[in-house]
């Protein structure tokens, strides 16, 4: 008997920071997320390919192929993509206002949600000044972040084996030091003024590797997180409302769990 299930179907779908190239690319995760949810439109909000890093060694494994021939594909069956460039991905912003494949990209753009609310959609890389002020150390934390996934590949490989779900060092780190927190709070801040200045209801973001959907002074703040460390994209329902989908495990995974929680569950009753 097959276990296979209907993808979910959202009105839109958001998700940035894929880092494809790179080896902290969560890449199956991701292709099992688009196995299991499809949407009428996709947004690509920025850093899905990581330029940067292919720039200094190529790294493109089968999986990372497979993510796009996975997109194109949803493009295929009838969704609209729109694909906004990051700072990693910055070599797509010399081909702003072309379509390839079906997919259409785009320096920023609008969305309008089921429940009327008008949405800026940009990266986020262009309201922090490390990136556009300091290159050489945007560069220099670049390779700082590079090592701390390296190490989360190893940390990680060893939770499997003892049969713990992934998670991020990194991510768990960034939050407990201040000044990446103060960092975090100040860029929320920016970009939910930028939404307000453009006559926004709010904005939908990545860059930081921060998934949120909540509000501020009265704008909406959205961020699509990441597959490399939280593994989140944004899905918006028919009606409007906006949720974090979490998929640090594959579905298999997860009804394997909810098995074995049953199966705990019942011991217990009848214990």
């Amino acid at each position: 008997m097959s276990h296979e299930s209907e993808p979910t179907r959202y009105r839109t779908i958001f998700l940035s920071d894929i880092h494809l190239g790179t080896r902290g690319c969560q890449a199956e995760l991701l292709l099992d997320f688009l196995k299991y949810n499809e949407a009428d439109t996709i947004y690509l909000v920025g850093d899905i390919i990581d330029g940067w890093r292919l720039k200094s060694g190529w790294y493109w494994p089968q999986a990372h192929n497979d993510v796009v021939q996975k997109l194109l594909r949803q493009v295929r069956k009838g969704a609209r993509m729109l694909y906004v460039p990051g700072n990693h991905d910055e070599f797509a912003r010399d081909f702003i206002g072309t379509i390839f494949g079906g997919v259409e990209v785009v320096n920023h753009a609008y969305h309008v949600t089921g429940d009327g609310k008008r949405l800026l959609i940009v990266h986020g890389d262009q309201f922090d000044i490390v990136v556009q002020h300091a290159r050489w150390l945007a560069w220099l934390g670049d390779w700082a972040y590079g090592v701390a996934l390296w190490s989360n590949i190893w940390f990680n490989r060893a939770r499997r084996s003892l049969g713990f779900p992934y998670w991020s060092l990194s991510a768990w780190a960034k939050l407990k030091v201040k000044n990446a927190v103060n960092f975090i709070g100040a860029f929320e801040v920016a970009l939910a003024e930028a939404a307000r200045r453009q006559h926004a209801d709010g904005v939908v973001c990545g860059h930081i590797h921060h998934a949120a959907v909540r509000e501020m002074d009265g704008i909406l703040y959205i961020n699509c997180g990441d597959f490399v460390e939280s593994c989140t994209a944004i899905a918006e329902h028919e009606d409007g409302r906006l949720e974090i989908l979490q998929w640090q495990l594959t579905a298999e995974q997860r009804r394997q769990a909810a098995l074995a929680a049953e199966a705990r569950a019942v011991t217990k009753a009848a214990a």
